[in-house]
């Protein structure tokens, strides 16, 4: 996974969010958009052929799909997701991703309410 450099996004400009990440031949790459102590907002790319290993987070995340369609599984469900669409992830569900080919997404993760 590679980290953009940059901590944020330049504020008060306008951006066309599809375009705030490049692909990286090979790689899943993640630029944060908003870093705060109560949540982030993140966009990632993934090349084809890569995607996210089975985990769990203890916030909820609300993921929109920018570019292309994956597999979302959460707690054992197959969801298809596609430019345009979304979906949240509960907190302390296990979920991985699969796309299909190139992939960009929206990530947004809510910490307050969950300190435990």
């Amino acid at each position: 996974m590679q980290y953009d450099d940059n901590l944020e996004i330049k504020k008060a400009q306008v951006h066309i969010t599809v375009e705030i990440i490049e692909y990286v031949p090979n790689s899943v790459v993640i630029k944060t958009i908003l870093k705060k102590s109560t949540g982030n907002i993140s966009v990632m790319s993934f090349d084809a052929g890569e995607g996210l290993w089975e985990r769990k987070i203890p916030f909820d995340a609300f993921v929109q799909v920018i570019e292309g369609v994956a597999e979302m599984v959460i707690d054992n469900v197959t969801h298809q997701v596609a430019t345009g669409q979304s979906i949240v992830i509960p907190a302390h569900s296990p979920h991985h991703l699969n796309p299909v080919g190139r992939f960009k997404l929206v990530l947004t993760i809510i910490k307050s309410g969950y300190e435990n």
